[in-house]
């Protein structure tokens, strides 16, 4: 399990790394990127960075080289926001999660359709809704039984704390 302090540096270098590569980067082989998270080792001496490239495969390889090679500049930066006493190495890894889910959507709607014909079909009609089925509410019983609950306590004498206060 990773400490407090290594989960601090890897989110201040998601953070530092992320907008350097929006706002101060002018490689044109770096564009829709999108920073996903950090790996920080123990010692802080190594950060992978995982990254998402919206594009074909080789739009990807090319921002992962284009991104390499501005490692240096993003360790400066990175330099000039965490003070340790060595700056993490950066390595920059494709983040395959997007693609992997969009692909999971994928197979989901195709097999999902041919599920809810059958589903449907299987169901017999029988004229009754969800709609149609009277549920009692938890709150009114629950409120008419503090009613019968104060009632009760009325019924015994008041002593307002004097013992000759009381009725006969």
């Amino acid at each position: 399990m990773s400490s407090r302090r290594v989960l601090k540096a890897a989110e201040c270098i998601r953070q530092v790394v992320s907008m350097s590569i929006l706002v101060e980067l002018k490689d044109p082989r770096i564009e829709n990127v999108t920073v996903t998270f950090v790996e920080v080792s123990a010692d802080m001496r190594n950060a992978k960075v995982h990254v998402s490239v919206m594009g074909d495969e080789t739009k990807q390889n090319l921002c992962l080289k284009g991104l390499q090679n501005s490692a240096g500049f993003l360790q400066q930066k990175i330099n000039d926001r965490i003070d340790t006493r060595y700056v993490p190495k950066i390595r920059f890894v494709l983040d395959q999660g997007v693609k992997n889910s969009i692909a999971v959507t994928r197979i989901l709607e195709d097999v999902l359709p041919e599920n809810a014909e059958e589903n449907e079909a299987d169901q017999p009609e029988n004229g009754t809704d969800r709609e149609d089925l009277v549920h009692e509410d938890p709150v009114q019983e629950s409120s008419t039984s503090q009613e019968d609950d104060d009632d009760s306590h009325s019924d015994s004498p008041e002593n307002d704390g004097d013992p000759d206060n009381s009725r006969d």
